[in-house]
């Protein structure tokens, strides 16, 4: 990982407050190892016996040795750390029931609320068992400045086997991760090439302004949505301390199926359910709107093949659907939407669309450091983000992977922060807000399978509505299509249930 930061890396240190820290997390759910023990106390004490072993790797590389230098509470740069202090970094925890999703997420949720300790190397380990004797977590935070979701999803993988590894298992921050080594340029050559790529940047970034002013003064209607012109609800506003999380899970098989079905991405399908869900769950707080949402939706800027560290992305603007009450309908609004946006990312060099981000992005920041995001409108109402993740299971030594539940950092101006991580043929959903207004997202999660089924249903049906969401019986709900997901009815059975 280079040492240097760019300026979104220091954006994210700067910017960070006890209200809003800027670490990004992952919830997994572990299955303990087959032996021929069920003794609840034998469990726990597994847990407790991992808890020890991971402590004795107190030698890490980087990313995970890496302390900020800063001046005046400015970052220059990462320096490495030789040792780390263990009991810190790695921590046992014990509840209830791990088996208890509600639990579970209420617990992470006052873990991801307590920014990380600056003098030390930026990240945790949280190890979680109960007397349930099927599975224990584990949460893992990590400052969002070491790196982007492909950066992070990338480095946690490498520590982790396809097999189960009883001997030689090194936990992912004990491990090296070298970079790729570049192609050597003469100075004067690679002076020149960044001159050029800076001038065309600079052309990029004047025509997306100019663009933006054609559809302000409602010359151009076709580009994306104007910054700042998301829609004020429970959800936005300045964001305060204390957090609300939630889990979901969706089947991939059938979303990639209902995607071929209706021509449409993956992300689109997700896109369209997310937003039936939201709608729905502000509906429930008696917040009903006839325009657009809108999302901010992170697109990863590396080439293909890039290894780097650190942020590399850019954070698109989509209009969401509006007016329809017909799932399928607003699957198309959002169809055309994403067309949009991706035409104007296309025509742009990527350094331009990631410096147009560090822009917005830097107003909205400015706006939560001087507690006037309750005064304008948010930049926007979600953050969606899609994140690719192993697509066969694999071990944590040798424990077998069940889920991984990524939680992300709040966004300036509120909103709900939704992030999927593809795991094994299932989208694991992890939500996260302020909880200030809203006590529970659990709901929103639940609207979000219901959504989907809705969609998917509806091709065949066109007399199904959006308004529909919400109104199945329970506390035994039925999907409305009759194929079940992997783990049974998509609506009957708790997200880490083991099966």
């Amino acid at each position: 990982m280079a040492k240097q930061l760019t300026f979104l890396d220091k954006a994210f240190w700067i910017t960070e407050s006890d209200s809003s820290p800027k670490h990004v997390a992952g919830l997994q759910f572990l299955a303990y190892p087959q032996n021929d023990s069920k003794d609840d106390k034998s469990n726990r004490d597994y847990v407790s016996e991992l808890t020890k072993t991971l402590r004795k790797f107190d030698k890490p590389y980087s990313p995970f040795s890496c302390i900020v230098v800063s001046f005046l509470g400015y970052p220059i740069k990462l320096v490495d750390t030789d040792k780390l202090n263990m009991s810190y970094h790695v921590q046992h925890h014990t509840i209830k029931d791990t088996s208890d999703a509600k639990e579970v997420n209420d617990y992470v949720a006052s873990l991801h609320e307590v920014r990380l300790e600056r003098d030390k190397p930026l990240w945790q380990y949280h190890l979680i068992d109960s007397e349930n004797n099927e599975q224990f977590a584990i949460y893992v935070k990590i400052h969002h400045m070491y790196g982007d979701g492909a950066a992070l999803v990338r480095w946690f993988q490498s520590g982790m086997t396809e097999q189960p590894n009883t001997k030689g298992f090194t936990p992912v921050w004990a491990i090296e991760h070298p970079e790729r080594k570049r192609r050597k340029q003469s100075k004067w050559l690679k002076g020149l090439k960044n001159l050029w790529l800076f001038g065309w940047t600079l052309v990029d970034i004047a025509r997306m302004f100019i663009q933006l002013f054609a559809k302000l003064v409602r010359i151009n209607r076709h580009y994306m949505p104007l910054p700042f012109s998301g829609t004020k609800t429970v959800l936005t506003g300045q964001v305060k301390s204390g957090r609300t999380v939630a889990t979901t899970n969706l089947p991939m098989d059938r979303i990639i199926a209902l995607s071929k079905r209706t021509r449409a991405t993956v992300n689109e399908v997700l896109l369209t359910s997310f937003d039936i869900g939201v709608h729905r769950f502000l509906k429930d707080y008696g917040q009903t709107f006839d325009k657009a949402l809108i999302t901010q939706m992170p697109i990863n800027l590396r080439r293909p093949g890039e290894e780097t560290g650190g942020n590399k992305i850019g954070i698109a603007l989509v209009q969401l659907a509006y007016g329809k009450k017909d799932p399928y309908k607003r699957l198309q609004q959002i169809v055309q939407s994403n067309k949009i946006v991706k035409r104007a990312a296309k025509r742009v060099y990527p350094a331009a669309f990631a410096y147009y981000t560090i822009w917005w992005q830097s107003v909205a920041l400015m706006f939560e450091k001087l507690h006037l995001s309750n005064v304008f409108r948010p930049l926007g109402n979600i953050l969606i983000s899609n994140v690719p993740g192993p697509k066969q299971p694999l071990y944590f030594g040798d424990c077998k992977t069940l889920s991984i539940y990524p939680i992300s950092a709040l966004t300036p101006g509120g909103g709900v922060n939704i992030t999927l991580l593809t795991y094994n043929g299932v989208a694991n959903i992890g939500l996260v807000c302020c909880n200030d207004k809203i006590k529970s997202l659990e709901p929103m999660a639940q609207y979000f399978v219901e959504a989907f089924a809705l969609l998917e249903a509806c091709v065949d049906d066109p007399s199904i509505s959006a308004d529909d969401i919400g109104e199945l019986a329970k506390p035994t709900p039925k999907s409305l299509v009759n194929d079940p997901s992997i783990d049974g009815s998509l609506l009957d059975e708790k997200p880490h249930k083991i099966t």
